[in-house]
């Protein structure tokens, strides 16, 4: 990587870790510190807890879409500027609705289509997957960094003080974007970074990208639901709100060791079998909920929660990348972006009615038969996943030379799918890697090389 590759995949990671960390911050104290608004009720924690995704699903696919059209920048700074305003709602509010409506607010800030794009604008090809992987460990390292600061953040400022930490975070990252991040000197085809809309009604009819879009919207249904328990639950055990963090250490850094381990035994297992695996770890840890337990068994129990959660949060998204069409990957990623926030805001939405009408058991069995259906939905998910590869071509020629190079890529051994999109100059190849030759693809776009 060069010095703008790594100059921007690094300011682009802490604009990315800047606003997760404000969307995630409130998820491990808000259960516990609503209790003191007036309006306070169970349907108004789940809605402020999962009310960003609403807007993040609406909002990802149009705000990338919009980013082509008028510059990555303008949306990034935009949804920054709108992310810091529903920060300061939630933050000034003095009762349950206005800080859902702050949370839903949040959530028009939605610019990971812009960042994506962004990230694969300034990097060379043989360089994008290093600049997005940057990006991708900051987004995990976000949401781990927020279940630590969050509690000790409210200790000392309470929740309205999240919410103003959020916001000025969001407004620290514009200088950033402005004058850190470099412009655009590399331009990705579209195809690999955004959506386009024109393409999502052909991939509702691909069955292992609706697979894996169910995938992560219960995933993060069940993340969102776990968190409107997960904190009472370790206040009734006999920790206060504030040492929370001390729990919650523990428990992601342990997880992490099942993660690799987990990682490892899809080498001798099987990618299929893992993924049964860590979705039941999440059904036994609901099941477990189900019993009296104490804090011990509270602790066991996030732990096979998280290293289910953790295994399908970093594999969901690479397995989307490898089995899009070729040329789709944009709108792949899209799609999948706007069901893991939807999962959030139906999480919250339905844990919240269920503790307001039922009993947290009804919540409990709900999560429970969730993961039992999942298992049965994604069989045969990872058939010949490992395998496949993707590679975008740049073509030097137009008109009927870049037809025959195209139709000459098209007979390689390996070739799978293949894309051409002639205003770009662009051709997307998807490909077994045991048979395809890269060497000779790049041959027949430049026969003088």
């Amino acid at each position: 990587m060069n010095n703008t590759e790594i100059r921007g995949a690094s300011a682009l990671a802490i604009v990315y870790v800047m606003r997760m960390l404000g969307l995630f911050m409130v998820m491990p104290v808000l259960a516990v510190l609503a209790l003191d608004y007036p309006d306070y009720s169970p349907l108004l924690v789940g809605l402020a807890i999962g009310g960003y995704g609403l807007t993040q699903a609406l909002l990802q696919i149009p705000m990338g879409v919009l980013s082509d059209r008028i510059g990555r920048k303008p949306v990034i700074i935009a949804g920054l500027v709108l992310f810091a305003v529903g920060s300061l709602v939630a933050g000034l509010a003095e009762s349950m609705t206005g800080v859902v409506l702050g949370r839903i607010i949040q959530g028009g800030g939605a610019i990971a289509g812009a960042v994506m794009a962004l990230a694969g604008d300034i990097s060379r090809e043989n360089q994008r997957a290093k600049v997005m992987a940057i990006i991708g460990v900051a987004i995990g390292f976000s949401f781990y960094l927020a279940l630590l600061l969050g509690p000790l953040l409210s200790q000392h400022y309470g929740l309205a003080g999240i919410f103003f930490a959020t916001a000025l975070l969001a407004v620290s990252c514009i200088p950033l974007v402005l004058f850190v991040v470099p412009s655009a000197t590399n331009l990705a085809p579209s195809g690999d970074t955004l959506p386009k809309l024109a393409e999502l009604g052909s991939l509702l009819s691909h069955a292992p990208l609706l697979k894996l879009n169910a995938s992560v919207f219960v995933l993060h249904l069940l993340i969102t639901l776990l968190f409107i328990q997960l904190p009472a639950l370790f206040v009734e055990a006999g920790w206060p709100l504030s040492q929370h963090w001390q729990l919650y250490l523990p428990i992601l850094a342990t997880s992490v060791g099942g993660l690799i381990l987990l990682m490892r035994l899809t080498q001798s297992l099987g990618q299929q079998r893992i993924l049964y695996m860590a979705i039941a770890l999440m059904a036994l840890a609901f099941a477990s909920l189900l019993l009296e337990t104490g804090l011990i068994g509270l602790l066991l129990i996030s732990w096979l929660f998280f290293t289910g959660f953790n295994y399908l949060e970093a594999n969901l998204p690479a397995m989307v990348s490898t089995l899009a069409p070729a040329g789709r990957k944009g709108s792949a990623m899209g799609a999948y972006a706007s069901a893991q926030f939807l999962g959030a805001f139906v999480g919250g939405s339905v844990a919240g009615a269920i503790n307001e009408y039922l009993s947290s058991n009804w919540l409990y069995t709900l999560a429970l038969m969730l993961c039992l259906i999942w298992i049965l939905v994604i069989r045969g998910l990872a058939a010949g996943a490992p395998h496949a590869k993707r590679y975008t071509l740049a073509l030097d020629s137009d008109g009927p030379v870049a037809k025959q190079c195209v139709e000459q890529l098209r007979q390689l051994a390996g070739v799978t799918d293949i894309t051409w999109v002639e205003q770009e100059k662009a051709v997307y190849l998807k490909v077994d890697n045991r048979t395809f030759n890269l060497q000779h693809a790049r041959q027949i776009i430049r026969p003088s090389n």
